[in-house]
């Protein structure tokens, strides 16, 4: 039992004791009756949609954004759930929270979990709340066509994504602060920051000691950048900070015009299914976690549950330890820090004589101006071969704001068992395999000892059957330098990602402290229904000849050419006992 169902379930006791009599019983907040349709009304005559007006009661401070009448429909509803009035006040002295809705959207499929899936057959809405008070978010489903709350989804130490109202405020602080005018020597203009709605954390500051939100307004000069830390809790700047570009060879990126809209219609509002080299899968672009695959089985035997990716952290200054944490996901309506400006691509892999031997599905995600300093692309890519193997992937390439850049990928993936029973996870020590028995992490090492085909982790069914995990250390022909990553495995729990996630953990810790280890909670894991979370761990470089998680523009036939060095991360599965081919 997750920490969140342990506080839930004395609240909902008391809940259903109230409403058994014993106990003083709470008035439901009024709801206004739906308007009658005249006799004489038309198929085509508008829709009226009876708000019901907000409990007197209620202390959360609705969306400062000009909403419709179903995303006001579906934040009243929400702001009036009795249980969301009792997360968001002092349990000892009964004194309310500052709680505020940051989001009201149309859930999409993949917000969607065995817990809401009554959305399935109604018209339902995200809310999503934030608690100032304890950094956390509740995500909220609304039925929307029967006025009632599906489902309430608890996040602790995460925050959704800024509003337009606090990424201006965010704006205003740093523009007006005079440190950042002292910094730069002279007033920047109030549009001048870039990056303004993206999470930050610095070390040591409120930021981190007191779990605070806050982001990184950034100044954008030459061969700089001024990050203006500003925390959005107490309103005020944490610090200024510098990174350097690196030298930057100049030219104007080539702008691409992109239908955003078809995109959005077509990959991010409904699931795709693919069947290929014996593999069957859905495919769907999310809010935030990036390009999500689901029910994934080979030769009809199911493989995994869902694999997607959470997040991208990047922190720059191994000494103050500031930077961004990055969403990617849909172009439109969405999350997203970085976004998918094209359709997913699907190809042949070939071996080194041209035989193809399995298939690639690849998403790229791209800020309109990359290359330039302060723009970034991200590339996730998914290997599945015809022997049973496959390769979950991730990219950066470059260029980011700094070139002393320490990337983390926070992949999440969800294996499933082919007879639907629990799973085993074990790792090498050398000699042989030991079962992990309880929820934990490690963290791989250049000496940390493998088998001889590689293997690090093995993961089993309980008729033996299942997958070695081969993390990367270079050797898969990418040019890559090696993961050496964080692997955290937990029991799986529905509210613990099975939809979309919002920012997870904070942008900079080099620790194991990078947002799954929350959901550890020494449960025991043998013959259990497991997640592994993979978290690689990559600095990039800048230095002539040796560039990695790189970008540039570089001068061909007169020319000015993007140039990448990507860093490609991710560790190959191996089915135990596979067939040749």
């Amino acid at each position: 039992m997750t920490a969140f169902k342990r506080l839930l379930l004395p609240i909902l006791i008391l809940s259903l004791l109230l409403l058994a009599g014993c106990g003083k019983k709470e008035t439901p907040a009024p709801v206004a009756p739906m308007a009658p349709m005249e006799p004489s009304a038309t198929q085509t005559a508008p829709v009226i949609i009876a708000i019901p007006t907000l409990s007197p009661v209620n202390h959360i401070t609705p969306l400062a954004e000009e909403l419709d009448e179903k995303q006001q429909l579906a934040q009243n509803v929400a702001m009036n759930q009795p249980l969301l009035q009792k997360l968001t006040t002092d349990p000892k002295r009964g004194q309310p929270l500052r709680a505020e809705v940051f989001g009201v959207y149309p859930a999409r499929e993949s917000d969607i979990t065995s817990e809401s899936e009554a959305c399935k057959a109604v018209t339902c809405y995200r809310v999503d709340i934030y608690n100032w008070a304890t950094n956390t978010t509740y995500v909220v489903m609304v039925d929307i066509d029967h006025q009632q709350v599906v489902d309430v989804d608890a996040m602790p130490e995460t925050s959704p994504e800024l509003p337009p109202h606090l990424v201006r405020e965010a704006m205003d602080i740093a523009v007006n602060a005079p440190e950042v005018e002292e910094a730069l020597g002279f007033k920047p203009d109030p549009d001048a920051p870039t990056m303004a709605g993206v999470k930050t954390t610095l070390n040591n500051s409120a930021c981190e000691l007191s779990h605070h939100l806050c982001v990184a307004p950034t100044f954008e000069l030459e061969d700089k950048a001024l990050w203006a830390i500003v925390d959005l809790t107490d309103k005020k700047l944490v610090a200024v900070r510098w990174t350097e570009y690196g030298d930057y060879s100049g030219g104007l990126p080539t702008e691409e015009t992109v239908e955003r809209q078809d995109i959005f219609e077509e990959y991010c509002r409904q699931s795709h299914e693919l069947e290929k080299d014996g593999w069957r899968m859905d495919f769907i672009l999310t809010a935030s976690d990036g390009l999500r695959l689901s029910d994934v089985a080979f030769q009809g035997k199911p493989v995994l549950r869902s694999v997607k990716l959470v997040d991208y952290h990047v922190s720059y200054s191994t000494k103050d330890q500031f930077g961004y944490s990055d969403a990617i996901g849909c172009p439109m309506f969405s999350s997203a820090a970085v976004v998918a400006m094209s359709p997913p691509d699907i190809g042949p892999i070939t071996n080194d004589t041209g035989q193809e031997v399995g298939f690639f599905i690849n998403q790229d995600f791209v800020h309109p101006l990359w290359p330039q300093p302060c723009n970034y692309r991200y590339n996730q890519r998914y290997e599945f071969y015809k022997d049973g193997r496959f390769r979950v992937m991730a990219a950066n390439l470059g260029r980011g704001c700094g070139n002393d850049a320490v990337y983390r990928f926070l992949y999440r993936i969800d294996p499933v068992a082919p007879d639907g029973n629990g799973q085993t996870f074990a790792q090498w020590d050398g000699n042989e395999w030991q079962v992990w028995e309880t929820e934990q992490w490690f963290k791989e090492e250049p000496d940390t000892p493998v088998t001889s085909e590689g293997y690090l982790y093995r993961i089993t069914n309980q008729d033996d059957s299942g997958y070695y995990i081969e993390p990367n250390r270079g050797q898969f022909g990418d040019s890559s330098r090696g993961d050496y990553a964080f692997t955290y495995v937990v029991k799986h729990h529905p509210d613990e990602g099975d939809a979309d996630m919002l920012t997870l953990g904070v942008c900079c810790n080099l620790d194991y402290r990078q947002g799954p280890e929350v959901f550890i909670n020494s449960e025991s894991i043998i013959d259990e229904d497991l997640v592994i979370w993979y978290v690689p761990v990559i600095e990039n470089d800048d230095r002539p000849g040796h560039e990695y998680c790189w970008a540039d523009k570089v001068v061909e036939n007169g020319m000015y050419v993007t140039k990448v060095w990507p860093c490609w991360s991710g560790p190959m599965f191996v089915p135990i006992n596979k067939p040749s081919f």
